[in-house]
This record gives structure tokens, C-alpha cells and sequence, in this order.
């Protein structure tokens, strides 16, 4: 067996995990949710770091998200998700940055689809206590690194797409 083979085998690939539901994902619509990248400039090198934090029930890499709240526009409630689990303040943009797509496990067990609308915050602050402190793990990591460690395919490339962009500058 190939390393390739052998390492797709230890981990169910997105499309064998959609490819399950796929009754459900033509059935039912995709629910919303928002996200906010976070990321800060080294102010010496000009390299980006990305800030990840764990998911609370599966202790996941993933970044701060969260579902629609009345009178909120998307922009606002991923910088309430973001102040809430990771302490982070700063500069949001207004416009998705882009969309990655996952399969939520509800609390009844059954998974859901979901669509992620992720807008950029340029991070300035940390609050040393937020809402959600000692539930999560955060750390600061490279955008390969972050790319490394989350399991969504799309997610990875919006990482990616930030690095890039940071080059180009």
C-alpha cells in the first residue's frame, strides 16, 4: 500500500463523508454561518499568523464561527464570534474574504451542511478574559501550518489565499 493510500484510508475524505449524506445534502438547504480568519502582521518580518482555536465538543482546529443573529449583519456577528471565543479585536473588512462548506454534527446527532461566509479581522487586541475562555485552545500558526491542521478543504485554501495575498504586497 502507498503512503498516499495509507493515510487516505486512516482519514475519511470530505467527498466519502458527503457522498453519505447525500440525500440529505439535496434535501435539506445549506445553513448559514459566519467566521472571522483572524490574522496579525509580524511588525518586523510582515509575516501573517493566523489564529486558530479548538471547537469545544470535538477539540478541532477550526476558526471563530458562528450562526445568524437577528439584526446583525454577517460582518458583525463574525466579530462577536471572534470576541467570544478567542478574545480578539480589530480591523474587519466588510466583504467575505470566501466560503468554505462542512457537515455540522447537531445535537440530535444528525449532521447538517453548512456554508461559511468568512470575512478578514486584522487583529490589534487580545481581552486576557472573553466569554468562552478555558473551553477553547488558541494558538497563533503560519498559514500552512493553520492549512496543516484544519479538515476542511476549502478553509484550507482561503489560508492559502491570505498568504498569497500578503506576498503580492
Amino acid at each position: 500500500m502507498s503512503r498516499t493510500q495509507s493515510k487516505a484510508s486512516g482519514k475519511e475524505g470530505l467527498l466519502r463523508r458527503l457522498a453519505r449524506h447525500s440525500e440529505m445534502l439535496f434535501k435539506d438547504p445549506f445553513r448559514e454561518q459566519y467566521a472571522a480568519l483572524c490574522y496579525r502582521r509580524d511588525p518586523d518580518s510582515g509575516n501573517i499568523a493566523v489564529l486558530l482555536v479548538t471547537s469545544r465538543e470535538s477539540a478541532r482546529w477550526i476558526i471563530p464561527k458562528g450562526w445568524p443573529i437577528q439584526g446583525k449583519k454577517p460582518h458583525q456577528v463574525a466579530a462577536i464570534e471572534a470576541l467570544e471565543e478567542a478574545g480578539v479585536r480589530g480591523k474587519l473588512g466588510k466583504k467575505p474574504f470566501g466560503y468554505f462548506t462542512y457537515l455540522k454534527v447537531l445535537d440530535n446527532g444528525q449532521s447538517a451542511p453548512c456554508i461559511v461566509q468568512v470575512y478578514l479581522l486584522e487583529v490589534d487586541s487580545m481581552d486576557a478574559a472573553f466569554r468562552e475562555k478555558g473551553q477553547r485552545v488558541l494558538e497563533w500558526v503560519t498559514c500552512a501550518e493553520a492549512a496543516r491542521r484544519v479538515r476542511e478543504p476549502e478553509l484550507r485554501g482561503l489560508f492559502f489565499k491570505l498568504q498569497q495575498t500578503n506576498n503580492t504586497r
